[in-house]
């Protein structure tokens, strides 16, 4: 008699089990989902902790509309990614502006250095800028002098000297670097060469303008200074300068202080004929001693809204984390479930779908964003002076919270087809890839080797991928082939077959390829929304659930009372709901 009232009951439109059902829906289920499924239970029992299970996994499955109409449950995850989404692209905005005026002060004073200490430096020339005689060399290193004793009567900006540099505690040391013994002789092709290299210094102190001859290397005459040509790697000039950059007050902002490490080097390891020339600059940040600036008090908005930040950040973190927690958990009760009614189990796909790629996303923006921010505060403060990797952290963040946001538009169907078809064609694509890498590699590598030392785009591995990039997309094909040197007319004729090959392969068969996969994946989407729909396990048990959100039936459907909190608890209570079940069979 049980089986046949099990089996009438397993049909939602029987009329006759209406009131019984209705009476069991209405009863707590507290040890739902966690049993052994080795234990027997009531037919009449199972029938509605069936429909029970089909309803939670309907309402975890829905849209925050459909939520909210089948519990009235607000969507605070929503509101709480639209206020994120604002929020911290306003604080990336605001970081922006001043990040962007720290690289610009550096890039300016760079440039102003150039001119300032380069004999007959002219923009854009940093690649050509070399010397080729003796005597232009002695006078680049004494122009480079000169102009740095008599800097604060020459340039325009604020600049101070930085004393006690290296270890000849002057504020210039210029160096030359060379071989210990170095003998090269051309004409009957022979060389003798020690490379073991030695280092010779000399320090110029500001006490003295043109400081006077003395024995000590360390303080003699930099104009005395003799180059050993015939064994010379480089000579560098080293000093530091100081600057405050004051135009941070636009975005009332503390202005910050400024060390620049200058080096400039004379690179003749080549022997070439050919020292080129170059000036670096490295900037160190720090907080300025006793600032002040007239009408200006200490403003902590930027520094409520960063908390503001990081406590919204903190909300998004909790709700996602509580969102996947909850489908773990059914996943766990529906993979129990089915091993013990219906002895099947269930596949990792169908495991995954539990797992919410998008709240894992978020999870991760979460993370970055109040890093980043807790970083903004620090440089903010001028205690950290990390803009670049405050700027990854805080861009890469606000990148994962807008692409979060199509989580929100997948929920409809004509929205979702970029999501769809990336979901479908990705697996395909990535294989392609991975057959495709192994050619663009070899190119590569064949280019890099071939026609490095003759075209300008193929001097190193980087070069070369980002050349042959801009060809699959048909980006600057003209100036690779004619930047192609034809003095070596065998490397030439390589390079036109090397580069024809390439495009044909590429343009022609890979990138057309590619594209019919993701077309092809379009079309089986299409032809699934026709009626041809390949439905998992899972969804085809949830399709059973024939209740709207509207139905009201989904209010009194809650989730496991078990816990990580109240596991002994729950445990007691299934052996006695087991004995009891097994009373009831009995």
């Amino acid at each position: 008699m049980a089986s046949d009232l099990g089996r009438r009951s397993r049909g939602l439109g029987h009329n006759l089990q209406e009131p019984l059902e209705k009476e069991r829906l209405l009863t707590s289920v507290n040890s739902y989902g966690s049993q052994d499924g080795g234990y027997h239970v009531a037919q009449g029992l199972q029938t509605s902790q069936e429909e029970v299970l089909r309803r939670r996994l309907k309402y975890f499955f829905m849209s925050p509309c459909d939520k909210f109409r089948a519990k009235g449950r607000k969507p605070y995850k929503l509101v709480i990614q639209v206020i994120k989404i604002l929020i911290v692209t306003i604080q990336l905005i605001l970081f922006g502006l001043s990040n962007q005026m720290v690289v610009t002060f550096k890039e300016e004073n760079t440039v102003a250095f150039r001119h300032l200490f380069l004999k007959d430096y002219t923009d854009g020339s940093d690649d050509t800028y070399a010397v080729y005689t003796q005597s232009d060399f002695y006078d680049h290193i004494y122009y480079a002098v000169d102009q740095f004793l008599v800097l604060p009567n020459e340039t325009i900006g604020r600049y101070a000297y930085v004393h006690a540099l290296g270890k000849n505690q002057s504020a210039l040391v210029l160096c030359q670097r060379y071989y210990r013994k170095g003998s090269i002789d051309p004409a009957n092709d022979t060389f003798n060469i020690d490379p073991e290299v030695i280092e010779d210094c000399v320090g110029v102190d500001l006490m003295e303008p043109v400081p006077s001859f003395r024995d000590d290397n360390a303080y003699r005459n930099y104009k005395n200074f003799t180059l050993k040509f015939h064994k010379l790697i480089n000579v560098t000039i080293q000093f530091k300068l100081k600057a405050i950059n004051i135009q941070t007050i636009i975005n009332n902002e503390i202005p910050d202080c400024y060390t620049f490490a200058i080096t400039i080097t004379f690179d003749n390891k080549a022997h070439s004929g050919q020292v080129k020339v170059q000036l670096d600059n490295e900037a160190v940040i720090k907080q300025c001693k006793d600032p002040s600036v007239y009408g200006h008090g200490k403003n902590y908005s930027r520094l409520l809204f960063d908390i503001l930040v990081i406590i919204v950040c903190i909300l998004s973190f909790a709700l996602c984390s509580r969102s996947i927690f909850r489908g773990l958990r059914l996943q766990h009760e529906f993979a129990n479930f089915f091993q013990a009614h219906y002895r099947q189990g269930v596949s990792l796909w169908e495991r995954m779908e539990f797992i919410n790629g998008w709240y894992l996303l978020l999870i991760i923006s979460d993370i970055l964003t109040v890093t980043g921010t807790v970083m903004k505060i620090g440089i903010e403060s001028k205690n950290l002076a990390s803009y670049d990797v405050c700027s990854i952290l805080l861009g890469t963040s606000t990148l994962l919270v807008w692409v979060g946001v199509i989580r929100y538009l997948s929920f409809f169907q004509k929205y979702n087809i970029l999501i769809v078809t990336m979901r479908v064609a990705l697996p395909n694509v990535i294989r392609f890839c991975c057959c495709v890498a192994v050619i663009y590699l070899g190119y590569c590598f064949c280019g890099w080797i071939v026609l490095g030392p003759y075209h300008v785009k193929f001097r190193s591995l980087s070069m070369v991928s980002e050349c042959l990039f801009s060809l699959i997309n048909g980006d600057d094909m003209f100036a690779t082939f004619s930047e192609m040197q034809q003095n070596n007319y065998l490397v030439w004729l390589f390079s036109q077959v090397y580069l024809y090959t390439f495009i044909s392969l590429f343009i022609y068969m890979v990138l057309s390829l590619f594209i019919a996969l993701i077309t092809g994946s379009y079309e089986t989407i299409k032809h699934q929304n026709t009626g041809n729909k390949q439905v998992t396990a899972l969804y085809t048990f949830i399709a059973e659930c024939k209740d709207s959100p509207n139905s009201g039936k989904f209010r009194g459907t809650g989730s496991s009372a078990c816990s990580l909190f109240c596991c002994c608890c729950c445990s007691k209570r299934l052996s006695v709901v087991e004995e009891e079940d097994d009373l009831v069979v009995n």
